[in-house]
């Protein structure tokens, strides 16, 4: 057991590290190179300006006119994404191991605060898969990959809350939450998880052609 830890908490960490930045800086080249060999339009109508407002007015829950038909979406959504980023970065244990490593750390999430918003996580996982096999027009476009991206967002926090409140094998459980979050950052520049990086340029494009060009809004 404390091999396995000595690993998942040693030479895997730095490989998910290097994969991840890797991973993310081949995407952002990759997707640059493309655009300008296949749509060179995207440089030449990119405003800040406009690009700026619809980021903007997307990332507002309920500025944009998709965000107020589906109230419910819309609030576990933007929940669920808070939670998401917030926890990882500023749960108190992940603060302490950084302060370890690097001797470096910031302000952290009290243990309760850090506890709810992980059920947020866990639940909006939870309501984003039943929308998947319930709702018919989100059914026929899903794959089996959003399934597996969805157990990979869950898995860990799910682990995480189970080793932080010590249940029945919390032991192996930490050592499964250490390694579903590196899968997870690992996972990142090559699934759909990478929208998270991508979305200030798509949107960013976007808001600029209609601004700039079509003379419209785009929310």
């Amino acid at each position: 057991m404390h091999d396995i830890y000595s690993f998942v908490t040693g030479p895997l960490v730095w490989v998910s590290f290097i994969v991840f930045i890797g991973g993310c800086l081949y995407r952002f080249i990759s997707m640059a190179v493309l655009a300008k060999k296949k749509d060179p339009v995207v440089y030449a109508y990119w405003s800040n300006y406009f690009a700026f407002r619809s980021i903007l007015h997307w990332i507002l829950p309920f500025a944009s006119v998709n965000w107020r038909k589906k109230p419910v979406l819309t609030v576990v959504t933007f929940a669920f994404h808070i939670c998401l980023i917030l926890v990882p970065l500023f749960l108190f244990a992940h603060v302490i191991l950084f302060k370890q490593a690097w001797d470096v750390s910031w302000w952290f999430l009290s243990d309760s605060v850090a506890d709810f918003m992980t059920l947020v996580v866990i639940g909006g996982c939870i309501f984003f898969l039943v929308r998947r096999i319930l709702l018919p027009d989100v059914k026929f476009l899903t794959a089996p990959s959003d399934f597996i991206l969805l157990a990979i967002v869950a898995a860990p926090f799910i682990t995480g809350f189970w080793t932080y409140h010590q249940w029945i094998g919390f032991r192996v459980m930490g050592i499964v939450h250490i390694l579903s979050g590196e899968i997870m950052l690992a996972a990142i520049p090559f699934t759909r998880l990478v929208h998270m990086l991508f979305f200030p340029f798509t949107r960013g494009y976007i808001g600029s052609e209609f601004g700039a060009v079509r003379h419209a809004i785009d929310w």
